[in-house]
C-alpha cells in the first residue's frame, strides 16, 4: 500500500465515523444554530480576520457561548471596533499576514497573553484576479498559505496545551480548479499561474491541515480544514467580482467553522474535510500525503527566519 493510498484508507474510515455520530444540520444551518447550547466558558479561540464576514461572525457566536475570543484585524482600529461590537469576551490584535514581522508580532502577543488555546480558526484570506507578488511569491499564496503556516507554527504549542485543541483552516472547494500538477513548487511566482492563485492557496490550505493532523497525532490536538461555501461576504473586494448572488449568509458561512471547532463528537477527528457541517469528498490533490508534506518542507524554507 503506498502512502497516498494509506492516506484515503484512513480518511475514509475517519468519514464513515464521523458521519454516523453528525447530528442533523446542513448547508441552512447557521453558526448560531450548530453551537446552540454549548458553554465555551474558560476556552479562548483566536480568530484571524475578525473585522468582518465569516471571522467577525465566527467571533461573535463563539464570545456568545462564553469563550474568550482573540480577533484579528489587519490594523489595530479594525480589531478593536469589530471586538467591541461583541456581546462577551473578545480581544483584538493586529495580524498583516502580507508581513512576517507583524505575523511573529502578533504570535508573540498572544503568548504574552499565558493561555491555553483551544480553538485557532485560520479564516483570512483575500482573492485577486490579477498577478501580485509578495517576497516575490504570489500574494494569495503569501496571505492564505504562508503567514498562517508561521502564525500556527509559532503558537502550536499553545494549541497542544490545551485539553483538546482545535486548528481549523478555512479551505475552498476551489482547491479542485488549482493549476495542473497541484502546488507549483518549480514556480511559485504566479508567473503563469496567477489566475488559478486562488484555488493554489486553498489547495494549499487543505494540504496544510492534511500534513498539521499528522504532526499532531501524539497530540490531543487535532486539525482539520473546512470550506465555508459561497457565502455573501466581501471577499472579492479586490477583483471585479461580486458575492451579491451568492447562496450563503455569513451565519450560514460560519456554520461550520464553528461546528469543526466546537462540536463535542468531533474530539478526536483530525485530518479531515467539511462542508456544511459533514465530511466532503476532495480532489485528489488535497489528499496526496506526499504533495503536502513537501509542502510543509518547502513552507518552512521560505519562512524560516520568522518560525522562532
Amino acid at each position: 500500500m503506498t502512502r497516498r493510498q494509506f492516506n484515503a484508507a484512513a480518511l475514509f474510515s475517519f468519514i464513515a465515523g464521523a458521519s454516523r455520530a453528525a447530528p442533523a444540520f446542513d448547508a441552512s444551518s447557521t453558526a448560531e444554530e450548530v453551537t446552540a447550547g454549548l458553554d465555551l466558558t474558560g476556552r479562548t479561540a483566536l480568530v484571524t480576520g475578525c473585522n468582518s464576514g465569516i471571522g467577525y461572525e465566527t467571533m461573535r457566536v463563539l464570545a456568545l457561548r462564553g469563550a474568550r475570543v482573540i480577533g484579528t484585524g489587519r490594523t489595530q482600529d479594525k480589531a478593536e471596533e469589530a471586538c467591541r461590537s461583541v456581546k462577551g469576551k473578545a480581544v483584538p490584535a493586529v495580524l498583516e499576514l502580507t508581513d512576517f514581522d507583524s505575523v511573529v508580532a502578533c504570535a508573540d502577543r498572544i503568548r504574552a497573553m499565558n493561555l491555553d488555546i483551544d480553538m485557532l480558526i485560520c479564516n483570512a484570506g483575500i482573492v485577486l484576479d490579477r498577478w501580485e507578488r509578495v517576497r516575490g511569491l504570489e500574494k494569495q499564496f503569501v496571505v492564505n498559505h504562508l503567514g498562517h503556516f508561521i502564525l500556527v507554527n509559532r503558537l502550536l504549542d499553545r494549541v497542544t496545551a490545551a485539553p483538546q485543541g482545535r486548528v481549523v483552516v478555512l479551505g475552498s472547494n476551489n482547491h479542485r480548479d488549482a493549476p495542473p500538477g497541484g502546488i507549483q513548487f518549480d514556480d511559485l511566482s504566479g508567473k503563469d499561474w496567477f489566475k488559478r492563485g486562488y484555488a493554489h492557496s486553498k489547495l494549499a490550505n487543505g494540504l496544510f491541515s492534511l500534513e498539521l493532523s499528522k504532526r499532531l497525532q501524539s497530540t490531543r490536538a487535532t486539525s482539520n480544514c473546512v470550506t465555508p461555501g459561497p457565502t455573501r461576504t466581501a471577499i472579492l473586494r479586490n477583483t471585479a467580482g461580486s458575492t451579491a448572488n451568492y447562496r450563503n449568509s455569513v451565519g450560514q458561512g460560519a456554520a461550520t467553522p464553528c461546528y469543526v471547532a466546537t462540536n463535542p463528537a468531533l474530539g478526536k477527528v483530525s485530518g479531515g474535510y467539511f462542508k456544511n457541517c459533514a465530511p466532503e469528498p476532495q480532489g485528489e490533490y488535497q489528499t496526496d500525503a506526499a504533495m503536502a508534506a513537501r509542502l510543509w518542507t518547502v513552507s518552512e524554507q521560505l519562512t524560516r527566519a520568522y518560525l522562532g
